[in-house]
């Protein structure tokens, strides 16, 4: 019973000093490594708005607008949903026929869609009606479930999915895996949507725990120093062992037992975003060419310390140390943690997100 909507430039040359070099911030990573594990992360995620770069900006003061509608809801909830339904493209269409960037059902739009940016229509591919109309969906369901036990935000996000009469009939959320998965998921990736606040409303800097599985992912790159760039390359035996960028931070990861997307724009997500003064060994970083669009990065590496990152490059490179700094377009970097990474919606072979379902076919 499918209702539900888910809606670098040279190779590395072996000479001694540069073996000391590689040594020396081998070691200083694993100091780092075992230094910081188990610290815990501070900042309070209530929040009051979207952390920076994590919404393509075009859409952004929509979401930081329409995520305020009601107490329940809050722009990284709604961040985290449009992510998860459609990778934010507003032309995504599901099997199931769900459609837009929210991924309506157009039952359901029939009754929730809004013409919220007054051009006359209520367009179900317009983001600027769409995103509206989603929060509109989603804080109706809240006051539909609002006596119902249990968490609010988790009825209201399950009302999304099964639809608010299976919600209200269980008192809470339903036992269905596929509604149960879609809580959790949107609870998990709206922590890496949302700017922690004090307990007066003030932006705090994101603070996000050290992850257990950095210094392995680490290891796993550090040998594969000196190996070409091959684009496309995941390590396959058929491929030689070679990596492209992004390959290269999936196999990493995966050697810890967690699962990356294949593509860089989409392993962006897959955790909290801290600053760059707070990088730590095992950090994504990342770059794009557009400083306000997560979905046009196009390039990765390992954060290692010092401000190096190990990286596979381009064409004619081999996997090795660069600086942080030497890309030029810097665009943020990502604590990659197991439960982000699982919470992550399915990627096709290109790397964009694939529309589901989320709302029942006959609007809930």
């Amino acid at each position: 019973m499918r209702a539900l909507r888910r809606s670098v430039a040279v190779p590395v040359v072996v000479i001694g000093l540069v073996l000391g070099f590689v040594a020396f911030l081998v070691v200083g990573v694993f100091v780092a490594a075992g230094s910081i594990l188990g610290r815990s992360g501070g900042g309070d995620l209530s929040d009051t708005g979207l952390a920076s770069r994590t919404v393509p900006a075009q859409y952004r003061d929509l979401i930081e607008r329409w995520g305020h509608l009601c107490n329940t809801l809050s722009p990284a909830i709604l961040a985290a949903q449009l992510y998860q339904e459609s990778g934010f493209s507003p032309t995504a269409r599901s099997g199931a026929g769900a459609q837009g960037i929210a991924q309506f059902m157009p039952a359901t739009w029939a009754v929730y869609g809004m013409d919220a940016n007054h051009d006359g229509k209520a367009d179900i591919w317009d983001p600027q009606d769409a995103i509206p109309s989603a929060a509109r969906y989603d804080c109706a369901l809240a006051s539909s479930t609002k006596k119902v036990a249990g968490d609010p935000v988790d009825n209201m996000l399950a009302g999304y999915n099964a639809g608010a009469y299976r919600v209200i009939s269980s008192d809470g959320v339903p036992a269905i895996s596929e509604t149960q998965n879609y809580v959790q998921r949107i609870r998990t990736l709206a922590k890496g949507f949302a700017a922690p606040v004090s307990g007066k409303g003030n932006p705090l800097p994101q603070q996000v725990a050290f992850s257990n599985q950095a210094a392995g992912a680490i290891y796993y790159a550090q040998n594969k120093l000196g190996t070409p760039y091959l684009w496309g390359g995941t390590g396959s035996s058929a491929q030689g062992g070679r990596f492209d960028c992004s390959g290269l931070t999936q196999a990493a990861y995966a050697s810890v037992g967690i699962t990356l997307p294949r593509v860089a724009n989409a392993q962006w997500f897959a955790g909290p975003h801290p600053s760059q003064d707070q990088l730590q060994p095992g950090d994504l970083v990342f770059f794009s060419k557009d400083p306000n669009n997560p979905i046009a990065i196009h390039h990765v590496g390992i954060y290692v310390g010092g401000g190096w990152m190990i990286d596979a490059p381009h064409t004619g490179a081999v996997i090795r140390f660069d600086k942080v700094s030497a890309e030029g377009d810097y665009f943020g970097a990502t604590r990659v943690t197991a439960q982000g990474a699982a919470a992550l919606p399915k990627t096709a072979a290109d790397g964009s997100v694939q529309a589901g379902g989320g709302q029942p076919a006959a609007g809930g």
